[in-house]
């Protein structure tokens, strides 16, 4: 909920964050994309026109770059044993086509980027990123590109 309502989501009850973020399940469209193993969830990847995510517009470091109604890959999850497997890949992979088949005219990224600050994120490397075809659009801090995908 983070991306949907800033950082007061970790100020609330677990309870009311998941109640919230059931109702935006249930109103649709899908907030994002599992990956299974078998029948197992083993990662998340939350991508939504970036419109459905306003908290995204409040950081400096990642505040819109131009006026194009881009989709955001915003967040991830990935169980422990499951890391370093090529899960996120393939969850961008999906995300860029989920948006495409959406209509979406670009997908949009804000990862850390690896080589500039070693912490761990929830919003993905830019490395895998880059290795997907996005480009960088902005960066307003080091740490923290702008990456774009333009989809034809």
């Amino acid at each position: 909920m983070g991306w949907r309502i800033g950082p007061a989501y970790r100020k609330r009850e677990a309870a009311e964050n998941r109640a919230d973020f059931r109702a935006v399940v249930s109103a649709g469209p899908p907030p994002g994309l599992l990956a299974l193993q078998g029948e197992t969830p083993v990662g998340w990847c939350q991508v939504t026109p970036r419109a459905a995510v306003p908290a995204a517009d409040r950081p400096w470091r990642i505040r819109p770059v131009d006026d194009v109604p881009v989709w955001a890959i915003t967040c991830f999850y990935i169980r422990k044993r499951h890391r370093r497997q090529g899960v996120t890949s393939a969850l961008v992979e999906a995300a860029v086509a989920w948006a495409r088949d959406a209509g979406a005219p670009a997908v949009e990224a804000y990862p850390l980027d690896g080589a500039v600050s070693p912490s761990a994120t929830s919003t993905g490397y830019a490395s895998t990123f880059l290795r997907a075809g996005f480009t960088e659009v902005a960066r307003r801090s080091p740490e923290r590109p702008i990456l774009r995908l333009e989809l034809p």
